[in-house]
């Protein structure tokens, strides 16, 4: 019991450690960043040596204690943006600069998506923001700052539940919802049911209904597009087997959304799959008031997301400038 007693004090003390320092890092950002102090000057006024002040901000930066905004416009993404709006009729684009890596690019979009996301919400008319799932969207939750926004309505386009029974690990519908305190819509169903019957049992189910009516009024998707070559995220996450990815690709599938598959020209290709997916379906042409937007970025997303473009799955766009030059110059 002592011995017990003594490990809670001290997990204690150390949480209350981790706290003195996080706080004290969130002091020498706001100074850097906010302020616009040097290093020597966050030093002095934090009483703490230059070297402990560089690992402040270098923590607080690490953590995500630190959101970034860039208000300069940058001549060349607005130039690849205007030539995809034009090229394929959008209601919507953003380019943001490209770094080396796919991983670095998916994280300037999702800063993009979240200033996006950000801007919705700060609107005193009510707004439904429906969203997909995977890696980018979760990137941009990351980045979503603390909001109060009890009268928006954030809602989940496909099931939230793995192959395993836990919750997918990229469903960002609660995540978001908790950090900008929206009213939220999850849908707490497998991603792929067992069979077709089990299917009509769970879609006949009331909360489902209500689910699709507020899909019906929503203005603003947003959505990941899926590859599915040899790491497409359904099969890596464990949704489809190889079986299932083969019989994708034979019937000339190159990628998918919300796990509904599409070829080259954006045309639906029908699978056993789609007998068992829990999702909102994708409708062309898209309803006039609303906005789809694909968050995507990557050279393998490059194939799906001219298929999405060119089948008019989706009218906007939201990617890096390296993806957006492929999509420019594609036939």
């Amino acid at each position: 019991m002592q011995k017990r007693l003594s490990e809670r004090g001290q997990n204690i003390e150390q949480k209350h450690q981790d706290q003195k320092r996080f706080d004290l890092a969130a002091r020498a950002a706001w100074l850097a960043y906010a302020l616009g102090r040097t290093q020597d000057e966050i030093a002095a006024e934090l009483n703490v040596s230059r070297q402990n002040a560089q690992r402040l901000i270098a923590l607080a930066s690490a953590a995500g204690l630190v959101k970034f905004r860039l208000d300069h416009p940058l001549a060349d993404c607005i130039a690849k943006a205007q030539k995809l709006r034009d090229k394929f009729s959008l209601k919507h684009v953003e380019v943001v600069p490209s770094a080396q890596s796919d991983e670095d690019n998916r994280l300037s979009v999702g800063i993009a998506v979240a200033s996006y996301i950000e801007t919705l919400l700060s609107q005193t008319e009510p707004q439904i923001l429906c969203l997909g799932t995977g890696r980018t969207l979760r990137s941009a939750v990351h980045q979503m700052p603390l909001m109060e926004k009890p009268k928006h309505k954030i809602v989940s386009l496909i099931g939230t539940v793995g192959p395993d029974g836990r919750a997918s690990p990229y469903d960002v519908v609660m995540r978001l919802a908790d950090r900008v305190g929206a009213q939220c819509y999850p849908l707490p169903m497998p991603v792929l049911a067992d069979g077709p019957e089990e299917r009509r049992m769970l879609q006949s189910q009331k909360g489902l209904r209500a689910l699709h009516d507020l899909a019906e009024e929503a203005r603003t998707w947003i959505v990941g597009v899926g590859d599915l070559g040899s790491q497409a995220s359904l099969h890596v996450d464990g949704f489809i087997t190889d079986e299932e990815l083969a019989e994708l690709q034979a019937k000339g599938a190159v990628g998918e959304i919300l796990g509904w598959a599409f070829d080259g020209q954006g045309g639906p290709v029908k699978t056993s799959i789609h007998d068992r997916l829990i999702a909102v379906g994708l409708a062309t042409p898209i309803a006039s008031h609303r906005t789809i937007i694909a968050a995507s970025v990557g050279a393998h997303k490059i194939a799906p997301l001219l298929g999405a473009l060119r089948g008019g799955l989706v009218n906007g766009v939201l990617t890096d400038e390296r993806t957006a030059q492929t999509l420019i110059e594609a036939p």
